[in-house]
């Protein structure tokens, strides 16, 4: 019995084409093994939106690939070891220095190869940008509600390559063992050693022995070109992934509703306008890694432990860490056995990563909070979630406040102030500031959303003044397109729970969780009268419109 198909043994019909291109044959061969063609015919056609806005993730794509692209390259001429050799290259102030040979093939590479020092600059510039890119790109999908069902997922890989893209540029940062990161790692060593019980095994673990060592240079080079790149990477394809089975989010105009996406093709379109982007982001880094140097690691020279330096600040994405290190005063413990618990470190360990994690699990928090199952695809307008733009503009300036303290010392320098009148008030603010914006942002929104109800129902103020034939004096509103009208009233607005009836209709008491009570509370603050709004109605548009009103 043969298991061949009746259309294998057909021959092949005569192609009244004659013999196809070579392009042509080569397309149909990688069709019939890997389906390219019903993939591209899928996906294509895909519709994107077109926003200012969403570039932001674009350029966090693109600085990626230069990453990747540049990385390959240095790592092509870096050394990862921590042998001491003498340097005898083409920077004279350092012939004749003893020093490891990562920070001597980092010389090397910044005056001896070939366009090198360019290729580390971009290097360094988009690592900056690419978080950067990342943290504004999750900002939008925060202010937005983007992240709203179903792209719960979706922000949490946004999340990781976030904290991964941190420990990229931590570990990137310590590789060429100057004096800047070897301060910058020994930082980290005594952080691990304040992990109480487990700290000192962690830090052997880690460093394979005492401070400094030999084996963390190596480590932290597989690290950031292999382990770090690859989940990144893997992260950055699931994400597009889903953005692709999601669709992206647009925003409320005229025609655009949660079950479509108004904007343009994948193809031709979308992929011109994307491939001219990336130029332009790749042209921006090479411009300020051309006229901006950053990371000079010929200033201050190899990594001494018996040496320290002023000027050792972290990367502005690490230097919040650091401010909570400086922000705490530095009280010790010592418990029975001769432990020494050391808050100074303790507490900024529990509130670094604390800081991290209230903004990722934010969505789950607000989707417990509503019980909202269905689907959003229109990206809302921050002032018509106040509540959720105040949350987020305050753990802005948590963060800030946390920043400001980690320069202490370089503000007081610049300012000529008391670096101890600057802890204390950023200590302070750190506690009060955030709840001040808070307050300040939701009235703000509120006031906003006030002003959108007015405009609705009453126009655009044009500043023309009239006096009627009675004596009264009225300001001519101008009524608003239906474009600007849709706008304005298209946002959803959730209704505040309310807690069950204290009986059901058998006269049974029902029973409420203490977890019910505190979500029915949060979502009176959320959407109660205090927290929302109203958007004007449709009766009550007609009233003023035909003529009911007072303009």
């Amino acid at each position: 019995m043969s298991t061949a198909t009746k259309n294998a043994e057909a021959p092949e019909a005569p192609s009244s084409r004659g013999k196809a291109p070579a392009g042509e044959r080569i397309a149909d061969w990688a069709d019939g093994r890997v389906g390219i063609y019903s993939l591209a015919k899928a996906n294509m056609r895909k519709i994107f939106p077109d926003h200012w806005s969403f570039l932001l993730g674009e350029i966090c794509l693109y600085a990626f690939i230069i990453l990747i692209a540049t990385g390959v390259y240095l790592t092509l001429f870096f050394v990862p070891s921590m042998a001491e050799v003498e340097y005898h290259g083409s920077y004279a102030p350092m012939n004749g220095l003893l020093m490891s040979e990562a920070y001597a093939s980092t010389l090397d590479i910044s005056f001896e190869v070939r366009g090198g020092l360019l290729v580390r600059q971009i290097h360094h510039w988009a690592a900056l940008i690419f978080v950067v890119g990342i943290f504004m790109h999750m900002m939008r999908v925060f202010f937005t509600g983007a992240f709203r069902k179903p792209r719960e997922v979706n922000w949490v890989f946004g999340f990781l390559l976030f904290v991964l893209a941190i420990l990229t540029g931590l570990t990137g940062y310590s590789l060429p063992d100057d004096l800047l990161s070897g301060v910058g790692i020994r930082f980290s060593e005594g952080a691990m050693l304040a992990v109480p019980v487990v700290g000192s095994y962690i830090q052997m673990f880690v460093f394979g022995g005492e401070f400094p060592g030999t084996d963390i240079i190596p480590r932290f080079f597989v690290a950031h070109v292999l382990l770090l790149p690859g989940i990144m990477a893997a992260l950055v394809v699931a994400h597009l992934i889903l953005i692709v089975f999601h669709k992206h989010t647009h925003y409320a105009g005229p025609g655009r509703r949660n079950t479509n996406v108004v904007g343009f093709p994948l193809f031709p379109v979308y992929m011109a306008k994307a491939g001219g982007f990336f130029f332009l982001v790749f042209g921006v880094i090479a411009i300020i890694a051309a006229t901006t140097t950053i990371n000079g690691v010929w200033v201050l020279g190899p990594y001494r432990p018996d040496q320290i330096t002023s000027n050792a600040q972290p990367d502005w994405y690490l230097g919040f860490s650091e401010g909570l290190v400086r922000l705490m005063p530095g009280w010790e413990w010592v418990i029975p056995g001769g432990y020494t618990l050391n808050f100074g470190l303790l507490v900024p360990l529990a509130v670094f990563p604390l800081m991290l994690i209230i903004i990722a699990v934010y969505p789950f928090f607000e989707s417990w909070v509503t019980k909202d199952r269905r689907e959003h695809h229109i990206a809302e307008r921050p002032r018509n979630a106040p509540t959720r733009t105040a949350f987020g503009v305050a753990w802005i300036s948590w963060y800030l406040v946390a920043l400001v303290a980690g320069g202490n010392d370089v503000i007081a320098l610049k300012f000529g102030l008391s670096i101890n009148t600057i802890t204390w008030v950023c200590r302070v603010a750190f506690f009060v500031l955030p709840v001040l914006v808070f307050w300040a942002t939701r009235r703000v929104c509120l006031g906003l959303q006030r002003r959108d109800k007015e405009k609705v129902l009453h126009g655009r103020e044009t500043g023309v003044i009239k006096r009627l034939p009675h004596g009264e004096f009225i300001e001519v509103h101008e009524p608003l397109d239906r474009e600007q009208l849709h706008t304005l009233t298209a946002h959803d607005q959730y209704k505040p729970a309310e807690l069950p009836p204290a009986t059901d209709e058998n006269g049974v008491r029902n029973k409420v969780g203490v977890i019910e009570r505190m979500r029915v509370k949060v979502s009176r603050g959320y959407f109660g009268e205090s927290g929302q709004v109203t958007k004007p109605t449709a009766e009550e548009y007609r009233e003023i419109t035909e003529g009911h009103g007072h303009h």
